[in-house]
């Protein structure tokens, strides 16, 4: 017999994993540190999918989900957590990706990031802060944890537009406006357009999607407010550059101009698994809109910001490669992470061994095991 669904959240919630799967035909799946696990139950049937489903689903968004396959949305689970649902069909069943949103902000000394370089960030009259990486890095967790620091440090009207709403705020020394894609608002460049009008001081863009809200975001920035915001890229220069190639050829100078004149910080994060302890750790690419940044993006020359990056440390900048290379050297993060998730492997293994963090023998294994696994793909 299946668990029941406030059982499997309750274990979600005590085991602290990220996420819980439920699919047909395999029993319930809670990613535990970076891996899927298997909980101890029996296969899915359709009908226990269902019943999840309508547990946890209001009416609108069944229907929503019968009309175009899937439907997303938050809830509370008691006062223990909030969930951010996908609810989808898939070959004619009903299956479901919960992800767990903890009731409790960090502080940027628990996420990782220098807190003297984001206080400096986020008492700035206006701008654009862009905090990007691939889906699950902890995105919306950083984002969360500026929101709520300017919220009990500042006394400003935060508009967040959302979809779904993940992390509830209270009211602090802010105002805090939550605005739900929607249920409060069709569109985020339409909340974005209204909320021009209700005294803002801060917003917060759940994710920069298309042209329109891109443009919206820049407008906001430049206007003489804080925008937040969040792109599926890595780095600092893949995301101006992908911002910019979303217009048409003959705008493209123009945002080049206004996206250098707004931008205040880009923050590029992964989420690694930990090998000190249980758990996982974020490692970060801090870049900050210096003068000479903002030249760079203005001259089309993003592919020298890496190496602004790597002399601004009196800023608070910093590179993916050096974040990684500190948390390995604490004994944070494996090898293999380091490698795999920097931008020139190459260089990190020779700083690393000039520096007799490693050894050759070492890197001559790990190169062995790469031309082995190169050579296995290419018989495939």
């Amino acid at each position: 017999m299946a668990k029941r669904i406030e059982e499997l959240l309750e274990f979600v919630v005590k085991e602290n994993a990220s996420d819980l799967h439920l699919n047909v035909g395999l029993p319930p799946m809670a990613r535990l540190h970076g891996g899927l696990h298997k909980l101890d139950s029996e296969p899915l049937t359709p009908e226990d999918t269902v019943n999840y489903m309508k547990a946890i689903t209001s009416r609108e968004h069944q229907e929503e989900l019968q009309k175009v396959g899937g439907t997303d949305f938050g809830f509370a689970f008691r006062d223990l957590a909030r969930f951010r649902v996908s609810v989808f069909k898939e070959r004619g069943h009903v299956a479901l990706a919960l992800r767990l949103i903890p009731y409790k902000f960090l502080t940027f000394q628990e996420i990782g990031l220098d807190e003297n370089t984001m206080k400096y960030l986020l008492t700035r009259p206006r701008g654009l802060i862009l905090v990007t990486g691939p889906t699950g890095s902890g995105k919306t967790t950083t984002l969360a944890t500026m929101v709520d620091w300017i919220n009990t440090n500042l006394e400003r009207h935060i508009i967040t537009i959302e979809d779904p709403i993940e992390y509830y705020h209270s009211h602090k020394r802010s105002i805090i406006t939550q605005r739900e894609l929607g249920v409060d608002v069709p569109t985020f460049a339409e909340a974005l357009r209204r909320g021009l009008r209700q005294d803002p001081d801060v917003f917060l863009v759940g994710e920069m999607r298309d042209l329109e809200t891109i443009e919206a975001a820049i407008t906001a920035a430049e206007t003489g407010h804080i925008v937040f915001a969040t792109l599926h890229t890595t780095g600092a220069a893949r995301t101006v550059d992908r911002i910019v190639n979303v217009f048409p050829v003959a705008q493209q100078e123009q945002i080049r101009v206004m996206l250098s004149v707004s931008i205040l910080a880009i923050i590029s994060q992964v989420l690694l698994k930990r090998i000190d302890k249980p758990g996982r750790v974020a490692a970060f690419e801090v870049m900050v809109a210096t003068p000479s940044i903002q030249n760079l993006i203005r001259e089309r020359k993003t592919y020298r910001i890496i190496s602004e990056i790597q002399t601004g440390g009196k800023w608070g900048m910093v590179t993916m490669d050096s974040f990684l290379m500190r948390l390995f050297k604490e004994g944070k993060i494996g090898l293999d992470d380091v490698l795999t998730f920097s931008y020139d492997p190459e260089n990190v293994k020779a700083q690393l061994v000039a520096e007799g963090v490693l050894g050759e023998e070492i890197l001559k294994e790990k190169r062995e095991e790469g031309i082995s696994a190169e050579m296995a793909r290419e018989a495939k």
